[in-house]
């Protein structure tokens, strides 16, 4: 299964390394990552890769509001479908 994270937030040192980290902590593969400073607004985008029984999405999407308080960021996880639907034209 896919799903998309965003972050956004003030910039700070270690945003994308927290996230990396917590990904990685899962075995969640990341397949992309684009993210950008504008002024001092941080926005990230990653599609990550979740292997079946390894984590659910909930407890990833757990896993990624603690960092997001840690990193004073919010971070919205979602499965890629749902991503897909909202997109579509």
């Amino acid at each position: 299964m896919k799903a998309i994270i965003t972050v956004v937030g003030k910039d700070k040192v270690g945003i994308l390394a927290k996230v990396s980290a917590a990904c990685a902590n899962a075995d969640v593969n990341i397949i992309e990552v684009t993210q950008s400073v504008l002024q001092d607004m941080f926005a990230m985008t990653m599609m990550v890769e979740i292997k079946k029984g390894d984590i659910e999405l909930d407890a990833l999407r757990e896993k990624l509001e603690k960092v997001g308080e840690e990193t004073s960021t919010k971070i919205h996880v979602m499965h890629e479908d749902i991503f897909n639907s909202m997109h579509r034209i």
